[in-house]
């Protein structure tokens, strides 16, 4: 994807705003930088986000809908992961659990190292009444991660449980 510096310089300057907690600001720059370079993967990310941030979830929808679309050029790694978990969260903020779903089983198909998209997906499958699944995948989640010394002398066991919940021994 071909950068402009023009692009570039006043896509810095939103995203600071934004870091200034000048947040409305930078979403109306963005909205216009998004207009301007609609086919811009990036643009679109940061615009979903500064709606994201201001609590506008179905208005962030749309742009990080655009933000991961192929043809919107590709995003980097982190970017790409932020937008799955962001679209993903915002799906589930919405109400549409199976969409929620849907897209975070495929973005930790995607990053499986990053804990917090499963748990973002465990919320989405308790939303869909799949429960167990949900607290299966927390239990993993936490047999695998926790730096926690009680957790950790019984990880095995929690990890074999996590498999079935139901097991009694």
């Amino acid at each position: 994807m071909e950068h402009h510096e023009e692009r570039d310089g006043l896509l810095a300057e939103a995203v600071a705003l934004r870091g200034k907690g000048r947040k409305e600001e930078a979403r109306e720059r963005l909205v216009a930088l998004a207009a301007r370079w609609p086919d811009d993967a990036e643009v679109a990310y940061q615009t979903a986000w500064a709606h994201d941030v201001l609590g506008l979830e179905a208005e962030a929808v749309p742009y990080y809908e655009r933000a991961l679309d192929d043809t919107a050029g590709p995003l980097a790694p982190d970017d790409r992961r932020g937008a799955l978990l962001g679209l993903g969260s915002t799906y589930r903020v919405l109400g549409r659990y199976e969409d929620a779903v849907a897209l975070l089983t495929r973005a930790v198909g995607e990053f499986p190292e990053d804990g917090s998209l499963r748990a973002f997906l465990a919320m989405a499958l308790h939303n869909t009444g799949r429960h167990h699944e949900a607290v299966s995948l927390l239990l993993r989640l936490l047999a695998a991660t926790s730096e926690d010394p009680s957790i950790r002398a019984y990880g095995a066991a929690i990890e074999h449980y996590a498999e079935d919940l139901d097991a009694t021994g």
